[in-house]
């Protein structure tokens, strides 16, 4: 297994992205999935988590680590609901197939996923994916300006490299998102989009393959094979609906 990045700009689709993916890994080897279960790390607060331990997606925790914890009254589950009625999962069996904490550091971030190896090592070969939405987030916040970059850095690629191996010891594909800055330069170029991803070289390496997302015209959105080792650059057409990412490349 490896780590797959998915960067883009806002309402490109990176969360829906990831949301679908956790319930087609439930699905069985005969419709694409591996009859599994994922684990999900929320760094940027999308689906309103105050809790700080990992916990199935309706399960509601009454304490971890001695803080008094609840769910959040803008918890949003509906949307794994009705991306598992699109594929004819049990809306309840979805959801407690799932595994997902909200990180709130970077150095929480890399706690949660210690925790989740520790996981993965009790209940090895019951998780087959792992989503980080997003991997920078935490890290823009936690480290600022030019001064702080080159220790950013580091921390990134460790927490990089951690991923790495649990990806490659417990047999689980890792999918991160990440966000997009501005170039400066880019609009001197000749390059018709001068957004790139955050995070330089040590995500870039770190990444096996990387999917840029973009948007296209009314809903549509466009997927692009930014870099792969076994897939040749290629692009594809999406939409965001009700049950999640459909294609509508025709």
């Amino acid at each position: 297994m490896s780590i797959t990045e998915a960067f883009g700009e806002y309402r490109t689709g990176k969360t829906q992205i990831a949301l679908t993916l956790c319930v087609q890994v439930q699905l069985p080897q005969s419709m694409g999935g591996s009859s599994s279960k994922a684990a999900f790390i929320d760094t940027e607060g999308t689906h309103g988590l105050v809790y700080q331990g990992l916990f199935p997606f309706h399960a509601t925790p009454s304490n971890s680590s001695g803080f008094s914890l609840r769910r959040a009254p803008q918890f949003r589950p509906e949307r794994i609901r009705a991306i598992a009625q699109r594929f004819g999962v049990d809306e309840e069996a979805a959801l407690e197939n799932i595994l997902v904490a909200r990180a709130f550091n970077s150095d929480h971030q890399m706690e949660l996923i210690t925790d989740v190896a520790a996981r993965f090592a009790e209940e090895r070969g019951v998780y087959r994916l792992l989503v980080i939405d997003s991997i920078i987030a935490l890290f823009r916040c936690d480290y600022s300006g030019r001064g702080e970059l080159a220790e950013r850095q580091q921390r990134l690629n460790l927490m990089l490299n951690r991923l790495m191996k649990i990806s490659e010891e417990y047999n689980v594909a890792v999918f991160i998102t990440n966000q997009v800055t501005a170039d400066p330069g880019g609009g001197m170029t000749f390059v018709a989009d001068p957004k790139k991803p955050v995070g330089g070289h040590v995500i870039a390496h770190a990444s096996t393959t990387r999917l840029s997302l973009r948007k296209g015209r009314g809903e549509e959105r466009i997927a692009k094979i930014y870099d792969s080792p076994e897939c040749p650059e290629g692009e594809a057409s999406y939409a965001i609906s009700s049950g999640g990412i459909i294609d509508v490349s025709g």
